[in-house]
């Protein structure tokens, strides 16, 4: 049974230190095949400490949630709230869809998509994520339902985003999906 103790300075949000237990349970599960029932985290606090000749006495700054992050991405997006999804974009932001070159603006990706579907939503089965240094990987998968250009409409279409979160931006989005497979199926018969 791993007992694990983490020390924080004064400062972060209890939703902070929330996730930062539930991952360090995750990850300890990971290598230690124990149970989670049996595996303990609790959080410390410090209220001050040397490091470099300097006395600390707050932490540091604390990054998004970002399954968050990227789940309000994509309501502004199916919203067409492009402001707002902006906000939420690197400079340097790319996104690459099936069938497309490489984008950088929401804005081409409206345009793109008026040649393929009238409307498009996602119903979401799930949400992973994985951690970097400076942010996280983040999946999410589940299918697709909308409205093709003839006004039929679709629905159950497997899709998968996965995005790189740094900093609190959403720096990259590369989508697989099977659009085109159901496009081909439901088109009318050639004469």
């Amino acid at each position: 049974m791993p007992v694990i103790s983490v020390t924080l300075l004064p400062g972060y949000s209890t939703e902070a230190e929330s996730r930062l237990v539930q991952r360090v349970a995750v990850a300890t599960r990971s290598v230690i095949a124990a149970a989670p029932s049996g595996t303990i985290v609790f959080v410390q606090h410090a209220s001050t400490y040397q490091r470099d000749g300097r006395v600390l006495s707050a932490g540091g700054p604390e990054r998004p949630d970002a399954s968050a992050l990227v789940r309000a991405f994509l309501d502004r997006m199916q919203e067409r709230d492009l402001p707002a999804a902006e906000h939420m974009l690197a400079p340097d932001f790319q996104m690459t869809f099936p069938g497309a070159a490489p984008m950088q603006r929401l804005t081409q990706l409206v345009e793109w998509s008026r040649s393929r579907y009238l409307s498009v939503a996602k119903d979401y089965e799930r949400f992973d994520e994985s951690w970097t240094g400076d942010g996280a990987v983040v999946y999410c998968f589940g299918t697709l339902r909308g409205t093709w250009l003839d006004g039929t409409t679709f629905e159950g279409i497997r899709f998968i985003d996965r995005f790189e979160v740094a900093d609190g931006l959403i720096r990259r989005q590369d989508v697989w999906n099977d659009m085109a497979l159901h496009a081909i199926a439901s088109a009318p018969p050639a004469h």
